[in-house]
């Protein structure tokens, strides 16, 4: 018969040790394969054999996104973070949205969407005083900077307008647009100001002020003006020289080469429309 000595009558140190040997084992297997691991991810056969741009790249040559882009993947076809690669590719000029994928055995698609600017964007919203760096507004309404020399279209409209409001400015320029292009008129500016006061500029340099309010009460009162104001400059054969729409029951006009009558209060022609 053996006597088997209880495990609560062992010292102490005896006990912790038996305790902590099933962990320290565990612990020395976790390291050996994390290090096993790390050997294996860093071999040579991991490395990227090849990058394969897709998508839009009328902005950006291979030798501009090798330039921009890759100084900044860091690891190989295991270790890549590809929520870093994609911002490394965003980060590049023109770029809006990029998509990385591994593809094996060594491959890394790429493909990437580019900014179609469709305006100036000036942020600081100050009439006729343009920002020392304008940006750009792309078809999403999202302000990006690139290089305006790479903008090929010299006609885009300028828009103006706090922090967050380009969507808005843009949505109302879309619909003021139609309006005028029907009439044979352009607007080139559109400006939201601090107070919530709209103005725009045409092609002629006509500024026009259309005051506050909703996006269809603005164009509602625009499009109310616009004819009956093409109609009287063509009356007087001239050209529209601006405009405040901000009157409650008409709008002041203003003529190029027409003036009125010297008085101690002197208005521009005014009409109901």
């Amino acid at each position: 018969m053996t006597d088997t000595l209880p495990t609560n009558s062992l010292p102490s140190d005896i006990r912790w040790m038996q305790l902590a040997a099933p962990v320290l084992a565990l612990l020395a297997v976790l390291l050996l394969v994390t290090a096993g691991g790390r050997w294996l991810a860093q071999r040579p056969w991991w490395d990227w054999r090849q990058i394969r741009i897709e998508g839009d790249v009328e902005r950006n040559s291979l030798a501009t996104l090798r330039a921009n882009a890759l100084p900044h993947l860091q690891g190989n076809f295991l270790t890549l973070n590809l929520a870093q690669a994609r911002k490394a590719f965003e980060a590049v000029p023109w770029v809006r949205h990029a998509q990385v994928q591994r593809v094996w055995p060594g491959l890394m698609k790429v493909k990437l969407e580019e900014h179609r600017a469709v305006a100036l964007w000036d942020g600081r919203g100050d009439w006729g005083e343009p920002a020392p760096e304008r940006a750009l507004l792309n078809s999403h309404g999202e302000v990006f900077h690139a290089n305006l020399g790479d903008v090929e279209d010299e006609n885009l409209p300028v828009f103006a307008g706090p922090n967050g409001s380009a969507p808005q400015v843009q949505r109302l320029w879309i619909r003021l647009q139609g309006s005028s292009q029907r009439l044979g008129e352009r607007v080139t500016r559109l400006e939201l100001s601090g107070r919530g006061s709209w103005r725009l500029a045409w092609a002629s340099g006509a500024v026009v002020e259309l005051g506050r309010g909703s996006e269809d009460d603005l164009v509602q009162r625009y499009e109310r003006f616009l004819p009956h104001a093409l109609a009287v400059a063509q009356r007087f054969h001239t050209n529209v020289a601006g405009a405040d729409l901000r009157h409650v029951e008409g709008y002041a006009l203003r003529l190029t080469g027409i003036g009125v009558n010297p008085n101690p209060n002197p208005k521009a022609i005014t009409r109901k429309p």
